[in-house]
C-alpha cells in the first residue's frame, strides 16, 4: 500500500448480510475433496515463543514440522490483545467493539455469542461437517451472568451456536469454576459436592489465597489471583464444591487432548471441524511433571513444550485415521505474550535471552505490535504444495469467511460483519496476495490500523504501563501515533504523526470508516 493509494482511501464496499445463513449452498468442485479442519488456538503464545519463529531455550519440533511442510506467516494479526474479544471475532467474523460485553469475561458470564449469530461452527454444519470444541472457551455460558446452575444442564451452550460436541473449560484456568463442561453439563459431576460460584463474595468457611496463603502449595500468587483455592492454586472468583469433578491443572492438557483424539478416531466418514483451544501458556502455568525441566525457562517454557506435545498428538491421530493429508491445520494465538500475569512462576526471572514477542514492542493487553501480532501456520498437504514463509498481511477476522470457501459454501451476501472470503488465497499461500489492512483492539479499546507499510494507533489515553504488574508497555497515548515499516518491521520507537500529516489523516479517516461501517473493504 503506497502513499498515493492512501490519499484516495477509504472507499467503502457495503454488502448486506441479512439471512446469509439461509442462502448457503454447497459448491461442487471448489476443492477436489473437502478437507477436515483443525483450528489450534493457543493462549498467550507470543510471536517469538515457537522455535520456528526464533524462540530460544525451548524446543517445539511438532509445530516446527507443520511450519516446515506448510506456510509460516510473518504478518498475521489477531483482532484484540486479550482473550475473550479475540475469540469472539475469530468465531463470528465481527470486530469485538461492535458488540458490548466482549471484554475479558468472568467465569460466570452469560454466553457472549448469541444463538442467532452465525458462527464458524454453523458454517461447517451447513456444509455437512461434524463440529467439536475442546479446551478453553472464555466466551460465557448460560442466559444470564451469575445465574447459572452448575449442577444442571446449562443453556444456551455450544450446541446452540453450531457445535455438535464440546468439552471445554467455562472460562480459563485462572478463573472459577474449575471444572470441565461437556455438552453443556459439568463433566464427571459429583452429586456429593454441589457447585456454587460467585464473583461477588466468598462462601462462608471457604479458604482464599489472600487469607490462607499457606494453602497455595502448587503456585503462589504474585498479584491478584488470591480468591478461591483449587488444587493448591489461587483463582479469580469464588467457588464451593465440585469434588471429584474439579480439574488438576497438571492434567488439563492431557484431558482436552485425549478428548480431541477420541473425537478424531470416532469421526467416521463425514468431514469434521475441530476448534482446539489450549490453555498451557496462560496462567496458572502448571504443566504435567513429565514436561518439567523440558525447557530452559522454567514453568512457562515447559508449558510451551507441553503445548507442542498436544500438537503432536493431534497430528498422530490424524495420521492413524489416514486423514492427515486432507486435513487443513491452522495454528495461531489469541493474543501476544505476557510473563508475570499473576503467579510467582519465575517466568520473568528465567526468560534468559528468549524474547516471547520476538523483539516486538509491548505484549498482551497492548496496542503495540507485541499485543496482536501472532504466530500463524497453515498446513494442508493435499493442497499446499509449495511450503515456505509468507509475508502477506493476515487477519483472524477472515476465519469464518475463509472457512466457508474451504468448506464449499457460497452465499448471495457476506456471511459475517467484517471478514472477507477473498482472503482464502492469502491463507493458502498465494505469494502475490495480501490483505489490504488489519485492525487490532487493545485492552482499553484503543484501536490500531495496520497497512502494508504504516501503522496508526488512535489517541485514547491511559497508563503507559499495564497497571497490574506485568511491566508491559500499553501503547496508550493522548496523541496519535504513526509508525512506518523499516527493514520489514514497524519502528514503534519513532512516531511520525507530525511529520506525515497526509498519511495520518488518511489512516484516521479509514479507521473511522471501518469503525462505523460493517463490511468495509477497499476496492482494487
Amino acid at each position: 500500500m503506497n502513499e498515493v493509494k492512501l490519499a484516495t482511501l477509504p472507499v467503502l464496499m457495503a454488502v448486506s448480510i441479512a439471512s446469509a445463513a439461509q442462502e448457503n449452498q454447497p459448491l461442487a468442485g471448489v476443492f477436489d475433496t473437502r478437507p477436515n479442519v483443525v483450528m489450534i488456538y493457543t493462549d498467550d503464545l507470543g510471536y517469538g515463543d515457537l522455535e520456528c519463529y526464533g524462540a530460544k531455550g525451548v524446543k517445539t519440533p511438532n509445530v516446527n514440522n507443520l511450519a516446515k511442510n506448510g506456510l509460516r506467516f510473518t504478518n498475521a494479526y489477531t483482532c484484540a490483545s486479550t482473550s475473550t474479544p479475540s475469540r469472539y471475532s475469530l468465531l463470528t467474523g465481527e470486530y469485538p467493539w461492535r458488540k458490548s460485553g466482549t471484554d475479558v469475561a468472568a467465569g460466570d458470564a452469560a454466553m457472549i455469542i448469541s444463538p442467532e449469530q452465525y458462527t464458524v461452527a454453523d458454517v461447517f454444519k451447513d456444509a455437512g461437517y461434524t463440529t467439536a470444541a475442546f479446551g478453553k472457551w472464555h466466551l460465557g455460558l448460560g442466559a444470564e451472568s451469575g445465574r447459572q446452575d452448575w449442577n444442571a444442564p446449562i443453556a444456551p451452550a455450544l450446541a446452540d451456536i453450531g457445535f455438535d460436541y464440546s468439552y471445554i473449560m467455562a472460562a480459563t484456568a485462572d478463573r472459577v469454576p474449575c471444572v470441565f463442561i461437556e455438552n453443556g453439563k459439568v463433566a464427571n459431576y459429583d452429586p456429593s459436592a454441589p457447585i456454587h460460584v460467585s464473583y461477588k463474595q466468598n462462601f462462608e468457611g471457604e479458604p482464599t489465597g489472600r487469607e490462607n496463603p499457606e494453602l497455595l502449595y502448587n503456585l503462589k500468587s504474585s498479584h491478584g489471583h488470591d480468591m478461591s483455592i483449587v488444587n493448591g492454586i489461587g483463582r479469580i472468583g469464588y467457588m464451593k464444591g465440585g469434588g471429584s469433578a474439579l480439574w488438576k491443572d497438571e492434567n488439563i492438557a492431557d484431558s482436552i487432548t485425549s478428548h480431541a483424539v477420541e473425537f478424531i478416531k470416532n469421526s467416521g466418514e463425514k468431514p469434521f471441524f475441530i476448534y482446539f483451544a489450549t490453555n498451557d501458556v496462560h496462567v496458572p502455568r502448571f504443566p504435567h511433571e513429565r514436561f518439567r525441566e523440558a525447557s530452559e525457562m522454567g514453568l512457562r517454557g515447559d508449558a510451551i513444550v507441553q503445548f507442542d506435545w498436544c500438537v503432536g498428538e493431534i497430528v498422530r491421530a490424524l495420521k492413524e485415521q489416514e486423514v492427515y493429508e486432507n486435513t487443513l491445520i491452522i495454528l495461531t494465538s489469541d493474543n501476544g505474550a505476557v510473563l508475570d500475569d499473576g503467579y510467582a512462576d519465575l517466568a520473568e526471572e528465567l526468560v534468559g535471552d528468549h524474547s516471547p514477542t520476538g523483539g516486538l514492542r509491548g505484549g498482551k493487553y497492548s496496542a503495540f505490535e507485541g499485543g496482536t501480532r501472532v504466530p500463524f501456520i497453515v498446513h494442508w498437504p493435499a493442497r499446499i504444495k509449495k511450503a515456505g514463509v509468507r509475508n502477506g498481511l493476515v487477519s483472524q477476522i477472515d476465519f469464518l469467511e475463509v472457512m466457508a470457501e474451504v468448506a464449499g459454501l457460497s452465499a448471495a451476501s457476506s456471511l459475517s460483519a467484517d471478514g472477507n472470503s477473498s482472503q482464502v488465497n492469502v491463507w493458502l499461500g498465494n505469494e502475490n496476495e495480501t490483505r489490504p489492512f488489519a485492525v487490532g483492539m487493545a485492552s482499553n479499546h484503543t484501536l490500531s490500523l495496520i497497512l502494508d507499510d504504516w501503522k496508526y494507533i488512535e489517541p485514547k489515553g491511559g497508563p503507559a504501563i499495564v497497571p497490574w504488574g506485568t511491566g508491559i508497555e500499553t501503547g496508550y497515548s493522548t496523541e496519535p501515533q504513526l509508525y512506518k515499516k523499516v527493514a520489514g518491521e514497524f519502528d514503534e520507537a519513532k512516531n511520525l504523526a507530525s511529520e506525515e500529516p497526509a498519511v495520518l489523516k488518511a489512516m484516521q479517516g479509514m479507521l473511522e470508516n471501518i469503525r462505523n461501517n460493517r463490511n468495509f473493504w477497499i476496492e482494487e
